[in-house]
């Protein structure tokens, strides 16, 4: 039996996630490059590339969140569901539905597999979990 401490937040299990490294070195460019004006999301973007299981360009990942990757997921609190296209932030519009990875529900998707819930923190500092649905690359 583990003892816990009552003064000790709960600490948030993340769900194993997997980039490819062309992708885990742009990614990892860009939270370097965005420290200053966002970073936030930009030390949050770091840390999910750093526990990334990195695989080989060339591996098919079949209902993984890649860069390009259409994604349909669940607001797990709202149980809204939505669906984007993940993209670099000069590609950004969400008018036509394509997010950042540069925001937190951006950062929060890559990586994930169909099936896998991610809990973050918001901007506003609240804690928001989404589900990714499904993918199509």
């Amino acid at each position: 039996m583990s003892k816990t401490n009552p003064n000790s937040k709960p600490e948030i299990v993340l769900p194993p996630i997997t980039v490819i490294e062309e992708e885990a070195r742009r990614l990892n460019a860009l939270a370097s490059a965005s420290a200053m004006l966002f970073p936030r999301v930009a030390h949050f973007l770091a840390q999910e590339m750093e526990r990334a299981s990195v695989v080989a360009d060339d591996s098919v990942l079949r209902g993984v969140v890649r860069m390009g990757s259409q994604v349909r997921y669940c607001d797990d609190k709202t149980g809204e569901v939505r669906e984007v296209v993940l993209v670099y932030p000069h590609e950004a519009d969400i008018t036509i539905k394509r997010i950042s990875v540069l925001t937190p529900v951006g950062a929060a998707l890559i990586g994930l597999s169909v099936g896998q819930a991610i809990e973050f923190q918001t901007p506003g500092h609240s804690k928001r979990s989404l589900t990714v649905l499904g993918v199509s690359n």
